[in-house]
């Protein structure tokens, strides 16, 4: 049996073969092409020209539209499959990520869970995005937390930071809560990472419309944002959860 790996390549070399002359295989790229669009993880990965042409003849006449000569529509291919390629590869993905979806899942599911796995989709393939869900998740957790211990916030005004204090205080988590210096910084330095992400997602994420002077973030800020964000959230839930099982004990 293929791996995905090898069944996203074949995807690949049987696109190259039509865009340089081959004949196309319509039944294999149709059930590969819905075989990768079925799994939310590599949808948000595909190449858009194979989630818009159904059908091998309409790739055709975009690609021969698009570029006039063989070497082109080759590093064209070759250009739009390298996320998908590297993300089945392992190369977007790193040692942490395993581990923090599995504390996120049990944590929430439904809730925070999803909104991690979004993360992480969209932090190969688009960045503004992911910056968007970085901070999102960030704002879900700390909004658990604050559901769970019965503490108020107003939903529709309270901003990132303001949420993040409320938690950093229920958890004792506040610099001024320590006397170890090196606890108040680097407690202060978890409240400036959680700054940071909002205004980052602000000045850089999707959530809000574009000037025509707008900088757009690269790969790299996405990748920072979101591994930030996660282990942060994962700080943060599994501080909550030893205080809940401690307060159980009791």
């Amino acid at each position: 049996m293929q791996s995905d790996f090898e069944q996203a390549q074949q995807l690949q070399n049987i696109l190259i073969d039509l865009a340089t002359g081959g004949s196309g295989r319509d039944v294999e790229y149709s059930e590969l092409r819905r075989y990768f669009q079925q799994n939310a993880n590599t949808s948000a990965l595909l190449p858009q020209f194979v989630k818009t042409n159904r059908e091998t003849f309409q790739f055709w006449q975009f690609i021969k539209g698009a570029y006039g000569t063989y070497a082109e529509r080759r590093s064209f291919i070759y250009e739009q499959f390298q996320p998908l390629l590297d993300y089945l590869e392992g190369k977007t993905s790193i040692p942490s990520d395993n581990s923090i979806s599995t504390t996120m899942r049990a944590f929430d599911e439904e809730n925070v869970h999803v909104v991690w796995t979004r993360a992480l989709e969209r932090r190969a393939s688009d960045p503004e995005g992911a910056i968007t869900a970085a901070r999102t998740l960030l704002e879900t957790v700390c909004k658990h937390i604050l559901d769970e211990r019965g503490i108020a916030y107003d939903d529709r005004k309270v901003e990132l930071h303001q949420l993040y204090r409320l938690v950093a205080v229920e958890l004792n988590l506040a610099p001024e809560q320590h006397e170890e210096e090196i606890f108040k910084q680097i407690l202060g330095g978890c409240s400036a990472v959680v700054n940071g992400l909002g205004t980052l997602r602000n000045r850089m994420g999707d959530a809000h419309g574009k000037g025509k002077r707008q900088v757009r973030p690269a790969q790299r800020h996405a990748g920072l944002a979101v591994n930030l964000s996660g282990s942060l959230s994962l700080f943060l839930i599994e501080t909550f959860n030893t205080q809940t099982a401690a307060d159980a004990t009791e």
